[in-house]
């Protein structure tokens, strides 16, 4: 991946936009790509906090303006989003730096931490929840006539109630064109599963994947590393029935990676149900108080209800 050349702001920085006289003030980095340089800001005259994104790939950075605006147009609400946040996109404006002018944009920002390490800091178990606000968030994207592309851990942020979070849009595609960004082991194109067009069902068959690397990560790798023409869904089949910690998901793993499902709101759901049933099994074989499995398992309804209420 090719990496911003811009030099790091340092903390402290008040971006203040050219246009709408908006200041923030950069805290920290939160990551480089090939679009652009993200940083955590916060409203120079109020306590809240943004995820603001700059750079110098005008056309790069208005096709992620333009993917944001179109979600935020169409009322779409995040279903984490809590009263009085932005959802999606809050302001885009330009800044003059010493370096010359630079577009940017200001969106919402979830505290949290990439889904691998959530995962690793909270257990196996946890990823069932988190499962959830990924598939919730593809969801009211394709709804919108888009599909995410190059979803991947650092592309995701959980914070510590499980509550996901879409970073990222640089790799986001309109339906039906080709996928403008992609990692290859999530890659439906890469298995020899299917093309690279962007469907709703090649965010899920990520997902998939995405899935089974966290989880089953060495057994995906030996996968990988076979020839090119012996890459394909058997052996991705035979990874999640052999896997005892895939074991709660294998229905809906084997759907999507067959590309089964034609609705990803309806797929949310189900996954949501493997998820709650999970949790109490879980619950029940470690002793714990059974009102702790009911409580996960409402809340994975609660998200459930607030994707349809937030879609219908």
């Amino acid at each position: 991946m090719t990496m911003s050349s811009d030099p790091v702001l340092a903390p402290g920085t008040v971006i203040k936009g050219k246009w709408k006289r908006s200041s923030y003030v950069i805290q920290r980095l939160l990551g480089r790509g090939a679009n652009g340089t993200v940083y955590l800001v916060k409203e120079a005259q109020a306590d809240r906090q943004f995820a603001l994104k700059m750079g110098r790939n005008t056309l790069d950075l208005q096709s992620e303006i333009n993917v944001l605006t179109t979600l935020h147009s169409q009322g779409t609400k995040a279903v984490f989003q809590k009263d009085g946040d932005p959802s999606f996109l809050f302001e885009v404006d330009d800044v003059v730096l010493r370096s010359g002018e630079i577009p940017f944009y200001v969106m919402r920002y979830i505290k949290g931490d990439p889904l691998h390490r959530f995962v690793a800091a909270k257990g196996a178990e946890w990823y069932g929840v988190a499962g959830t606000g990924i598939l919730n968030r593809l969801a009211e994207l394709h709804q919108a006539g888009w599909v995410f592309g190059d979803l991947k851990p650092q592309n995701i942020l959980v914070n510590a109630y499980g509550e996901a979070e879409l970073i990222d849009y640089g790799g986001v595609s309109l339906a039906g064109r080709s996928v403008k960004q992609f990692t290859e082991w999530y890659d439906r194109g890469f298995w020899n599963a299917g093309n690279r067009n962007a469907d709703p069902q090649y965010d899920l068959f990520a997902f998939a994947l995405l899935t089974i690397h966290i989880l089953e990560g060495e057994s995906l790798k030996a996968a990988a590393g076979r020839l090119p023409q012996l890459r394909n869904t058997a052996e991705l089949t035979v990874i999640i029935r052999r896997s005892r910690v895939l074991r709660p998901y294998a229905e809906w793993l084997l759907g999507a990676v067959r590309g089964e499902y034609s609705d990803t709101r309806a797929a949310a759901r189900s996954w949501s149900r493997l998820a709650s049933a999970h949790v109490r099994q879980s619950s029940a074989k470690r002793g714990n108080p059974r009102w702790l499995g009911y409580a996960f398992t409402v809340s994975l309804l609660l998200l459930a209800g607030a994707l349809w209420i937030a879609l219908r």
